[in-house]
């Protein structure tokens, strides 16, 4: 009787192209030719007798079926890697991948000693594979809840479900102009002036946030911390920023904020996780020198 389970390296091979969104791009990770990976994974699909993607002059893409078995596939090797990984914990020994997400622009956090959190933890685990990845809040959550990173730190102002949260600590954002900006020099600014200036804000913050603040709708969207940053020392822009990662340019007089006493806001941080994973020995682990770090 012919199995009904497809071998374990094609669902590899298909997590891998999907990841690289197409069979060139995934050579170099999986070490085979275009040619061999495309009858890979036609011989998927034949073992499961549906077309899972599109490939062609169309480029490639997922069918609503691949999109489903893609799904599956995702999971199920999250449970194979993790079974692996319970295995080596038996043995006394952390072994396998660790992927880590973050928020961008934590770096310059000393309160967030994110840096040697993974320092000591791969010395005292140096079996274990680091995947260090910098999203968006969204993304990170997303990430989690699909097995596709394993724990993730950041601010999440609207956790999704599925999801455990570890407090860490609060990060303070104040509102700043540059030294090229009209309110730079000014002394006593009114706030009705001050949210009437071109506001950059990043894209998953919601709107309705802004205007609680007093904002009407942005004058530019970014992405990531450092973009915002750009802007705003350009002069054309006002902007939210985290006190550590402006520091920099305050100190050098480029930067200052703007009304503190009204514009301000903290950021509340946290370690996050699937529910159901809490007793893995690899997020465990992690959770813990985590934990720590932040205690002392």
């Amino acid at each position: 009787m012919r199995s009904s389970l497809p071998d374990l390296k094609l669902l590899q091979i298909f997590a891998a192209v999907v990841r690289h969104q197409g069979f060139a791009p995934a050579q170099q990770e999986l070490g085979l030719s275009a040619s061999a990976i495309s009858t890979y994974m036609s011989q998927l699909e034949r073992h499961l007798g549906i077309v899972l993607c599109h490939r062609g002059r169309g480029g490639f893409g997922l069918t609503s079926k691949g999109e489903l078995y893609h799904k599956e596939c995702l999971r199920i090797l999250g449970e194979l890697e993790g079974f692996e990984r319970y295995g080596a914990a038996l043995q006394g020994e952390l072994r396998g991948t660790l992927t880590i997400g973050v928020l961008d622009s934590t770096v310059t956090d000393a309160t967030l000693p994110l840096a040697d959190v993974i320092g000591v933890f791969s010395k005292d685990h140096p079996a274990v594979y680091l995947d260090l990845k910098i999203q968006t809040p969204h993304e990170l959550q997303v990430g989690v809840l699909d097995d596709r990173i394993d724990v993730a730190v950041g601010a999440f102002a609207s956790p999704m479900n599925g999801l455990v949260s570890q407090a860490l600590h609060r990060e303070q954002h104040w509102l700043y102009c540059s030294d090229k900006h009209p309110l730079f020099g000014r002394k006593r600014v009114p706030p009705e002036v001050i949210t009437q200036q071109r506001m950059v804000t990043r894209g998953y913050w919601s709107e309705q946030e802004l205007a609680r603040q007093g904002f009407p709708e942005p004058s530019a969207t970014v992405e990531n911390m450092e973009a915002q940053l750009i802007l705003v020392l350009s002069g054309a822009y006002i902007g939210y920023l985290p006190e550590h990662y402006a520091e920099y340019w305050v100190d050098r007089n480029r930067l200052r904020p703007i009304l503190p006493a009204s514009f301000g806001y903290q950021a509340p941080f946290s370690l996050i996780y699937r529910r159901g994973r809490a007793r893995e020995p690899m997020v465990l682990t992690f959770r813990e020198f985590v934990r720590t770090s932040m205690d002392g």
